[in-house]
């Protein structure tokens, strides 16, 4: 007796329903698509019990006659592709045929539709994959699907549903991401009787962010430029640096219209953002990238969330630029808050800081320093610690003489707890951490003479050879001169090994072998425009915060302003090189409200 049977054909309904609809989200995901690829303008999306009870959707798009409507039950019809070539190049957001037939076999399902012009519809039952009836209807033009009792023929799948709240927050983010996704498409979504969004169409995608997350979010965001590169679009929106979250839940990216996941683009937004974000952090995006449909491939995920590039360093480099672009853009934008501040009769004093001496208690009171002697102590150190040789000069100091006098963009009104730098400007108040925006100024001046001077590498005194999987010896091979620019010796040593004779200064006392493994993977995630002092910019980072000026030390105006200017000359003035902000901003109408003088 044979042991491989053929399934029944509602059992292969089931499996393939397995893979496409995990969740009530996954119905609505699969069935918002389509009425997008109908050409829907407005969608309405109405769900009970968080969609285990019932799903509704209703789309005015183009509709379908009675064939079509028949047809599409039927697994693998689909009128988004025709050949095995069409899907080198998909265009749509559907494209399988399995979402219909799947929804139909494991609810109550019912479809109702009509084309623009016709007289009557097509109305239709199906109960766990079987056709009930089939009969005229007479609803408005475009198309109605409705899923009751999902999974009540899979008990088991039907167990693994979550409570309704979590299930309901699951639907709501799916109508997100098609909302974003497709501004010009005005969405209402009801749950349990109760109207949660009424979209209607966006004029753009900012608008529609607005709508979503709030005006708050909407004012923290920059600007992508709009630019094509090597036939890659990238355009929408990125949070300022020092906006971001604990997670990826707003890291929200589109390839051609279809929100994704793919660790090329996480590691090229963790790339384009470098020193900008703290550890653990990851950016807000609104990030839409169009390409040619033959460069991606859509159809390496049963439920289409992960996509594949044909040529992933290219994306990848791509959008590491835009973004550098729109951080780089932003900066004149930050640069901004420094503007003339508003003219008075009389300008403020200075206030001395708490621990300054004041002129009754003393004839002669001494200037305070720029920072306590201690501290001086340890800028006139050799930095020895750092990987730069020759041995560069001190760290740079804020001078405490022939400072530079205020030019006039801002006005600096005293010091805060001994480490906020208080100043005023046309907006409001802003505060400014001077460690934090003493460690930038002196960050990227280290790292721009390491730079210049290089990398410098010291030989080990016993050489260590060390096998390598052949994917990871070809990478090696391609980049020999850029480890060797970064200080790392390495050359082939037979097949499959490779032998390390040399690592940077600053990197000694590691063991090597894990070592360089280590590094490879960061260097393969980073991109070809990485620094090639990547690997020593935790140590820097490690040693400025060390030398830099800290709560306490105590500035004079004149030092306070050449802090500002210096900060305003760094390539990423807004955040310290740990991620944390340099400054903020209160503003006016804040500073109302909190006292009362505006609603």
């Amino acid at each position: 007796m044979s042991r491989i049977a053929l399934l029944s054909e509602e059992v292969a309904s089931q499996v393939a329903a397995g893979e496409v609809i995990e969740r009530p989200a996954s119905v609505v995901k699969e069935l918002v698509e389509n009425s997008i690829d109908a050409g829907a303008k407005k969608i309405e999306v109405m769900v009970r019990r968080g969609g285990s009870s019932m799903i509704r959707v209703v789309d005015d798009g183009t509709g379908m006659d009675r064939d079509d409507a028949l047809l599409c039950l039927e697994r693998h019809a689909t009128s988004k592709i025709r050949t095995g070539l069409d899907l080198a190049a998909i265009s749509t957001l559907g494209f399988r045929g399995e979402a219909l037939p799947s929804i139909a076999s494991v609810s109550k399902f019912r479809l109702t539709t009509r084309e623009h012009g016709a007289l009557a519809g097509t109305d239709l039952a199906v109960n766990a994959g079987k056709i009930e009836y089939v009969r005229d209807g007479g609803d408005a033009p475009g198309t109605q699907i409705e899923a009751r009792s999902l999974f009540y023929n899979l008990p088991a799948r039907r167990k693994f549903l979550r409570t309704e709240s979590t299930e309901s927050s699951h639907v709501e983010h799916q109508i997100h991401l098609q909302a974003i996704g497709h501004p010009q498409v005005g969405f209402v979504f009801i749950n349990d009787e109760r109207l949660i969004h009424q979209l209607p169409p966006a004029a753009n995608l900012l608008e529609r962010i607005r709508d979503l997350r709030g005006p708050g979010l909407a004012a923290e965001l920059l600007e992508v430029p709009d630019d094509v590169t090597a036939g890659i679009r990238v355009r929408g929106f990125i949070g300022k640096p020092g906006v971001s979250r604990s997670s990826r839940g707003q890291q929200l990216v589109f390839i051609n219209g279809r929100a994704v996941e793919n660790s090329v683009i996480n590691y090229a937004l963790r790339e384009g953002y470098h020193t900008a974000l703290m550890k653990g952090q990851y950016p807000v995006t609104f990030l839409f990238i169009d390409m040619d449909p033959a460069a991606v491939d859509v159809n390496v995920h049963p439920a289409k969330r992960e996509v594949r590039f044909r040529e992933p360093s290219e994306v990848r480099e791509v959008i590491i630029e835009r973004i550098r672009d729109a951080i780089e853009r932003g900066r004149g934008e930050w640069s901004g808050i420094f503007r003339p501040a508003p003219k008075t009769e009389t300008a403020p004093e200075i206030v001395s800081p708490p621990n300054s001496v004041a002129p009754q208690q003393t004839a002669t009171p001494p200037d305070p320093p720029l920072i306590p002697v201690e501290q001086q102590v340890a800028l006139r150190q050799d930095w020895a610690a750092l990987p730069i040789h020759p041995a560069p000069e001190p760290a740079k100091q804020i001078p405490t003489s022939q400072p530079p006098k205020p030019d006039g963009n801002f006005r600096i009104l005293g010091v805060l707890g001994q480490l906020y730098i208080l100043m005023e400007n046309a907006d409001g108040l802003v505060l400014v951490d001077q460690h934090a925006a003493h460690e930038r100024v002196l960050f990227e001046e280290l790292r721009r003479r390491m730079e210049t001077q290089g990398v410098p590498s010291q030989r080990l005194l016993m050489p260590v050879t060390m096998q390598l999987a052949p994917r990871d010896g070809d990478w090696i091979a391609q980049n020999l001169d850029t480890l060797q620019r970064m200080g790392i010796g390495i050359e082939s040593f037979g097949k499959g090994t490779w032998k390390i004779d040399a690592l940077p200064q600053f990197l000694k006392g590691y063991d090597p072998a894990p070592l360089f493994r280590d590094i490879i993977d960061e260097l393969r995630e980073t991109g070809a425009t990485s620094s090639r002092l990547r690997l020593g910019e935790d140590v820097i980072a490690t040693t400025v915060c060390r030398h830099a000026v800290k709560a306490r030390d105590v500035l004079r105006e004149p030092e306070m302003v050449r802090l500002i200017q210096d900060l305003l000359k760094c390539e990423l003035p807004y955040c310290c090189p740990h991620g944390r902000p340099t400054m903020i901003q209160i503003s006016y109408n804040e500073l109302e409200r909190k006292f009362g003088r505006k609603a």
